[in-house]
């Protein structure tokens, strides 16, 4: 299988759909990365436990629609070309 720009995006998009799917309640509270973990005071800089929990946070609420439709499309295009 050759390294292609396909082959990139697809990875991307595989990353990106895991990320959207984890689930706070079930998983992440569970590792320690809830919503109610490390939280800091005013005017501190978040640590990067936090600022990971941020991403995962807007990831899952940005991307969902798009996600729906860019999934489709691979899906389409993977049907069609092999």
């Amino acid at each position: 299988m050759a390294f292609t720009l396909y082959a990139l995006l697809q990875a991307v998009l595989l990353v990106v759909n895991a990320i959207a799917v984890l689930h706070e309640e079930r998983f992440l509270r569970h590792v320690g990365w809830g919503s109610d973990q490390g939280i800091g005071g005013f005017g501190e800089e978040p640590g990067i436990k936090a600022q990971i929990t941020n991403l995962i946070r807007s990831v899952r609420t940005v991307m969902r629609v798009p996600l729906i439709a860019v999934n489709s499309i691979t899906i389409i295009l993977l049907l069609l070309f092999g």
